[in-house]
Formats: structure tokens, C-alpha cells, sequence
């Protein structure tokens, strides 16, 4: 009982670590290794080593699939992202095109895309808005905001009309965010596939189980149980793995 039981919290504690903290935040990478050290000492010392084989297959089986819904999430984030460039720039164009002052059509954009604040700072300050707005660029899904630059330094170098500008980049916005989110409503259907094949070998258990076998007896107490269930994991989180790789490669070719 005492070997569970500890086996079970070590499988806690090595889920804590490799989960976000509240407000985003995450563990240092040191904090995490050092850690990671720690749990596989005390595993090492105190789980029997019948049990340890099992343990370390679900701990890294789990660890493995809270980072891939983390790639999800980022995913998904940058995906929200685009969403805000783009009504970012249709918010300025509007103003623009109804005489209000650049300055004022930025603090709007702050509004729709807190982000935008610092663009808006830079402007009242004088600082080069379009170099602003390329910096911000660089963060996860907020590319698109590279084609507002641009559209803002042309104008101001050039003398064309800023609103005019900023209206075709929104239009080529609303085209290409259209176009992304029907990659991601076709890619959905892969995706929830992917996870209901993963989701099979636990309902296999429960239902050899049920059918008054003992599937944890086998893959947990004999060398051919252990391979399957390591075989199994492995191929579990690669196929989850390389269907978000897939998913992810075919979002960058929309954008």
C-alpha cells in the first residue's frame, strides 16, 4: 500500500511541475530539472522496482500530453491574437477614414488589443510608431501587425493616405483570417479524432476489466505487459504529437 501510495504522489508532484502556474506563469527551467532530479531519487530509493518501470511510463506519458495540450493552447492563443490585429486595423482605417487623428485612432486600437498601448505611448512620445508596431509583431500569432507597420510607414514616408492604406490591409486581413479559420474548422475533426483514438486503450482497460479480466495484471506484472504498455504510451504521444505538428504546419501555410 505504502509503495502506492508513493508512487502516486512522486506522479503528482511530476505533474505540478511540468504544469503552467496561475496567471501564465511556469516554473523555472532550473526549479523544474532540479526537481525532476529529486522525484526520480526518491522513486529510485523508495519505489519497489516492479513498480518503478510502470511509474516512469506514466509519468512521462503524462508530462508528454500536458505539453502537447500546452502546444495547443499557444495555438489557439495565437490564433486570437490574429483575431485582434485584425479588428485592430479595421478599428484605425474607421477613424481614419472619419478624420480623426492617428493618435486617437491608436488609443482605440489599445482598446480592442491592450498590447496596442505601448504603439500608442510611442506615438505621443514621438518615437517611430511603425518600429513600435514591428516589435510587437514579434510575439505568437501577431505577424499580420507587420503589414500594419508597413502600411503606417509608407504613408508617413510616401504622404499617401494612411486611411486608404490601412483599409486595403484590412480587407487582405479579413480575407486571410477567413481563410484560417476554415483550416481550422477542417482541422478540428483530425484533431478530435486524434484524441478519442488516444482515449481507446483506456477504455479498452475499463472494459476488459469489466469483462472479468485483469489487463493492469498482465501489463503491469509481466515482461510482455510492460512492453506493450511502454509501446502504447510511446505511440500514443507521437501520434497526438504529430498530428499537432501537422495541424500546426498547415495554419503556417494559410497565413
Amino acid at each position: 500500500m505504502v509503495p502506492a501510495v508513493t508512487a502516486g504522489l512522486l506522479l503528482a508532484a511530476a505533474v505540478l511541475l511540468s504544469r503552467p502556474l496561475p496567471l501564465g506563469r511556469s516554473f523555472p527551467v532550473a526549479v523544474r530539472l532540479a526537481g525532476l532530479a529529486i522525484l526520480v531519487w526518491i522513486a529510485v530509493v523508495s519505489v519497489p522496482w516492479r513498480l518503478l518501470l510502470p511509474l516512469v511510463v506514466v509519468v512521462g506519458t503524462v508530462v508528454a500530453l500536458i505539453l502537447v495540450r500546452a502546444r495547443q493552447r499557444r495555438a489557439a492563443e495565437a490564433g486570437r491574437t490574429g483575431e485582434r490585429i485584425q479588428e485592430v486595423c479595421e478599428v484605425m482605417s474607421a477613424e481614419l477614414a472619419a478624420g480623426l487623428p492617428a493618435a486617437r485612432s491608436l488609443r482605440s486600437a489599445a482598446d480592442v488589443w491592450a498590447p496596442m498601448e505601448s504603439v500608442a505611448v510611442a506615438s505621443e512620445l514621438g518615437a517611430p510608431v511603425s518600429d513600435s508596431m514591428r516589435e510587437l509583431a514579434s510575439g505568437p500569432g501577431a505577424h499580420d501587425l507587420r503589414l500594419v507597420a508597413a502600411a503606417w510607414q509608407l504613408a508617413h514616408r510616401s504622404g499617401a493616405g494612411l486611411s486608404e492604406a490601412l483599409t486595403a490591409v484590412a480587407a487582405s486581413l479579413r480575407e486571410a483570417g477567413a481563410t484560417r479559420r476554415l483550416v481550422r474548422s477542417e482541422l478540428a475533426s483530425a484533431r478530435s479524432t486524434a484524441r478519442l483514438m488516444a482515449g481507446l486503450p483506456l477504455l479498452t482497460l475499463v472494459m476488459g476489466s469489466g469483462a472479468g479480466g485483469n489487463p493492469l495484471a498482465f501489463l503491469l506484472g509481466t515482461p510482455l505487459g510492460l512492453g506493450c504498455l511502454v509501446a502504447g504510451a510511446c505511440l500514443t504521444v507521437l501520434g497526438l504529437w504529430w498530428i499537432e505538428s501537422i495541424a500546426a504546419s498547415v495554419e503556417s501555410d494559410a497565413r
